[in-house]
């Protein structure tokens, strides 16, 4: 599997160069949050606010009045928590084009409660107005930029930074609103979102292989959720449904699948796979996916129990799948 080394460095340079309305904010996490190559190349379109998240958003919002395009570049957690009255009053309320984008989203940092953002999904999707997109490879971080800033409105993103693997085609970008349909099929339907999808597809294809017909959907925008594909899925299930989210199972990717089929009148089963209402401590990225049952191997157990009977799969069969990047099962004209 292909590495992409800071997608959104990058990317996001480029993208704007043209662009003399996109402002960039920062709170004293500018290369931690990959602004800085930004601020290198726009410095009068740079503003850095030190450790003052309501500042920050307080002044994002005033130059979004102004005609601009204000991008919050900070930590997820310092974009939910703290400043969540000026995110709600300032920006929501008046429904203006702040792009917020929050990185290390839910365990993907070993910086212990006070960063890892477990409940942001939840706090903006309570949100009036805002949409919420979760990127889960190289692709989403390089084409959710263009995604954001074609909403008339605020947009907050769950943001990958580092050495990110490429999963999805590059001719096959983010679409507000659709998911990407990775695998056909009718035993179990399984809704993964961000860095999950990963250990997703590690599962699918060592279930596959066990004769487990599974559909999967790589979901990468929880609001609006109001895709027609999330509740087919559900529906065609034989078995019942599993959502797989880098966040708490409460407020997120699972809660809104929930939402989805109780208001379809939808009887099926449902087993939630995230963070069960708790914290997370600090270690590697991959020691608590493992730890808090959010990798391949928690996947293959929601299976089992779905399905009624052992498959057999161990960890070695699980970390021996060589993952490619998955093009969309739909066909070209439906895009």
């Amino acid at each position: 599997m292909q590495y992409v080394k800071r997608p959104h460095a990058r990317n996001f340079v480029a993208w704007a160069k043209d662009k003399p309305e996109v402002i960039v904010c920062s709170a004293d996490l500018t290369s931690s949050c990959e602004a800085d190559g930004f601020r290198d190349a726009y410095p009068d379109r740079f503003f850095s606010f030190g450790l003052g998240e309501q500042n920050m958003i307080s002044f994002a919002a005033g130059m979004a009045r102004e005609g601009y395009f204000p991008y919050v570049h900070t930590f997820a957690v310092f974009i939910c928590r703290r400043p969540f009255d000026q995110v709600a009053m300032s920006i929501g309320y008046p429904n203006l084009p702040v792009r917020l984008i929050g990185f290390l989203p839910g365990v993907t940092t070993p910086g212990g409660v006070t960063h890892q953002a477990v409940d942001d999904v939840g706090l903006m999707r309570l949100i009036p107005n805002m949409t919420v997109l979760d990127c889960g490879d190289a692709t989403d971080v390089e084409t959710v930029i263009d995604v954001a800033q074609g909403v008339n409105g605020p947009v907050y993103v769950r943001m990958l930074r580092g050495e990110v693997p490429q999963l999805f085609p590059a001719s096959e970008p983010f679409q507000l609103g659709k998911a990407r349909v990775l695998r056909e099929g009718d035993d179990v339907a399984v809704l993964s979102s961000g860095i999950c999808t990963e250990e997703a597809m590690r599962a699918t294809q060592a279930l596959a292989d066990r004769g487990v017909s599974l559909r999967h959907l790589h979901v990468s925008t929880l609001k609006p959720f109001d895709d027609p594909q999330i509740l087919d899925a559900c529906s065609s299930a034989r078995h019942g449904v599993i959502t797989m989210e880098n966040h708490s199972i409460i407020g997120g990717l699972g809660s809104a699948v929930a939402e989805t089929m109780a208001e379809a009148g939808l009887g099926k089963r449902l087993i939630r796979i995230g963070l069960k209402d708790e914290y997370a401590h600090g270690a590697s990225r991959a020691y608590l996916m493992k730890e808090y049952g959010l990798d391949a191997a928690a996947l293959v157990r929601a299976v089992e129990q779905l399905a009624g009977e052992p498959l057999g799969l161990t960890e070695e069969d699980l970390s021996a799948v060589r993952l490619e990047p998955a093009g969309s099962t739909a066909k070209a004209e439906d895009l």
